[in-house]
């Protein structure tokens, strides 16, 4: 019998989230870009993770499956029916009723399991120790808050546990929302080359938080809603400080309320970070920047 491709050892998480009806998937690995390979998730139907020796088809094929009403463990045995290679794979999967089902290979290198949940499934392979699956279970399982922070402490709890034999390389979130068009995520993160990828994607997390936020902000503005719209504007900013783009955005709003003092400043020092601001700040009509007139004369 020829030998399988290489192997590719990874630990995901694929979950439900009752309350809301969220889907999820998260993972990391040593190997490059492995959310283009590992995570599938659909809105109202379901999670995939595949890995091990990863046939990448097995994600959106368990999906049409689920879509089709077949449940988790129907959808697993479907894909892996006429799988030559089903003893070196490792595939996860939860349903939209919260069914999940997991596959472990006989061969899949050690240290490899996988460990389920009510309403979710870990799996790991080529691990440094056998229990990081458990470890990962069991974090998701005590931790509170939404999915994707649910995921990622899953992640980290992997991580503690000793994590992948061969370190870490690059690592994926994604969540789906109860309903919607098949191609619709709310969260879709990918780092994919980093020296500590869950650390990473934690950074990137928060960002979307914020940025989440500031698309609200934007929605709640082209409804003439510009009060609302201003708080969601300075709450964004606040949850990542850091980035140029939001603080520029949180000034027009901090003047929109009234400080057009405060907010002006804060369009400087977002045009001190990048001077194109100023120059965006130029060409923004009242209807996009309802103080812009105010701010710039204020910079003025």
């Amino acid at each position: 019998m020829p030998a399988p491709p290489r192997p590719h050892g990874t630990y995901s998480i694929v979950a439900l989230d009752p309350e809301t009806g969220e889907l999820g998937a998260a993972v990391q690995s040593h190997w490059f870009s492995v959310g283009s390979l590992c995570t599938w998730a659909r809105p109202g139907v379901g999670a995939v993770a595949t890995q091990s020796v990863v046939e990448p088809a097995h994600g959106p094929h368990a999906l049409d499956r689920l879509a089709s009403g077949w449940e988790a463990h129907t959808a697993l045995a479907g894909v892996l029916e006429d799988d030559a290679l089903a003893r070196v794979r490792q595939v996860g999967v939860v349903d939209a009723r919260g069914n999940v089902a997991v596959h472990t290979g006989a061969d899949c290198i050690p240290e490899a399991g996988d460990a389920t949940g009510e309403h979710w499934t870990c799996q790991a392979n080529m691990m440094a120790r056998g229990t990081v699956a458990a470890a990962m279970s069991a974090a998701f399982a005590e931790a509170s808050g939404d999915l994707a922070g649910r995921l990622l402490i899953a992640l980290e709890a992997a991580e503690a546990d000793g994590g992948d034999v061969r370190g870490r390389q690059s690592a994926a979130l994604l969540v789906a929302p109860a309903e919607g068009e098949p191609w619709r995520l709310r969260i879709d993160l990918r780092v994919e080359d980093h020296p500590d990828p869950v650390v990473e994607l934690r950074r990137l997390l928060a960002l979307q938080r914020a940025y989440e936020l500031a698309g609200k902000a934007d929605e709640l503005m082209g409804e003439g809603r510009a009060d609302e719209a201003a708080a969601m504007y300075v709450r964004a900013s606040e949850l990542a400080p850091q980035s140029d783009e939001l603080l520029f955005w949180a000034g027009l709003a901090i003047a929109q309320k009234g400080d057009v003092a405060a907010g002006a400043d804060a369009v400087r020092r977002a045009a001190e970070v990048h001077p194109g601001w100023l120059t965006l700040l130029e060409r923004l009509s009242p209807e996009f920047a309802p103080a812009g007139q105010a701010v710039r004369e204020q910079l003025q």
